[in-house]
């Protein structure tokens, strides 16, 4: 296929083969959202959980707008607003009002259990959306590593018992995250990583101060050094800084496989839970643990195999992959 030829997209980088170094910047994304459930499950033992969700869009908000100014970003163009909404329905608004809501009436623990769902729903979203296509073995291990994921959690003590309402505010914020994760990686190849989520921000800061402010009229905040330094973790990292490598982690790709390093993120979770707020780490933690890392590992490694050799000069040339038509313009 020629360079002009109209199936070819007129503006690209062409990356020959997928790129470990999403994995990595995936990795450290995940590092930091790993401490997001401990963190907000500190923060609202004094704060309520409205102003939590809303209160620390609001500050990551702000580092945005100053970051996009001192950059001198240039404004989204046309549909791209359309899908910056997407991104923050599910970033900025869904995942972090649902699991604030959610950890009032259930341990962190538990919170993990159920957003161990979350890299097998970006996976799928990302499919769905962006048109991957992974093997039937990446499906396979991927299904595995999610029924890992699940059982490990459901080990704990306060694992899976009977559906509640904090089930359903939980499972909401991964179906919220899944849809937000797998369209902000692809937006991300064409505004940048952490311009992505800065503009999500912008956009969703109206609503969310408007949230703040009923929070606070409601409740005025008053809590103590722990808690309000959980929630300046939750503004600056969780909601803000974490997304400066994940996003760009997602937009190198492959989204599906990227997305599964958060098969970890449940394992790292406990833990944190385990130091940070004293919850039991019982035997079932290490192997359930070492289970999932191993699956999360095998899966990018069926989908960062190289490619095919390349076809003869004169056999036809087939069309690029599409993990590897679009790649990441800026950073």
């Amino acid at each position: 296929m020629r360079d002009n030829s109209s199936a070819t997209p007129s503006r690209r980088t062409v990356v020959p083969q997928p790129q470990a170094s999403g994995v990595w910047l995936g990795l450290v994304g995940v590092a930091a959202f790993s401490f997001t459930v401990p963190f907000t499950k500190v923060a609202v033992a004094s704060l309520s959980p409205l102003f939590i969700g809303s209160g620390r869009a609001v500050v990551a908000a702000v580092l945005a707008a100053f970051a996009l100014a001192l950059t001198r970003q240039r404004l989204p163009r046309g549909t791209q607003w359309a899908r910056l909404a997407v991104v923050a329905a599910g970033v900025v608004i869904g995942f972090p009002l649902l699991t604030s809501f959610a950890l009032t009436a259930t341990p962190a623990s538990h919170g993990a259990v159920v957003i161990a769902l979350l890299p097998a729903a970006t996976a799928t979203a990302a499919v769905l959306r962006g048109r991957e296509r992974p093997p039937l073995a990446f499906w396979l291990i991927t299904t595995v590593g999610a029924l890992a994921a699940l059982v490990f959690a459901s080990m704990q003590p306060e694992g899976f018992g009977q559906l509640h309402w904090a089930d359903l505010l939980l499972l909401g914020a991964v179906g919220a995250a899944a849809v937000g994760y797998a369209e902000g990686g692809l937006l991300a190849r064409e505004l940048g990583a952490w311009q992505t989520v800065s503009w999500a921000l912008i956009l969703a800061s109206p609503l969310m101060l408007a949230l703040t402010a009923v929070s606070v009229a409601q409740q005025p905040p008053s809590a103590g050094p722990a808690q309000w330094a959980a929630f300046a973790y939750l503004g600056v990292v969780s909601m803000f800084l974490g997304f400066f490598a994940w996003y760009r982690g997602l937009a190198i790709g492959p989204i599906a496989s990227v997305s599964q390093i958060q098969l970890i993120q449940p394992v790292l979770t406990l833990c944190w839970a385990a130091l940070l707020l004293g919850e039991t780490l019982a035997w079932s933690t290490i192997v359930g643990g070492l289970a999932v890392i191993l699956c999360a590992g095998a899966a990018v490694r069926v989908r960062l195999k190289p490619a095919a050799a390349p076809p003869a000069p004169d056999a036809p040339q087939s069309a690029p992959h599409p993990d590897q038509d679009l790649q990441p313009v800026k950073d």
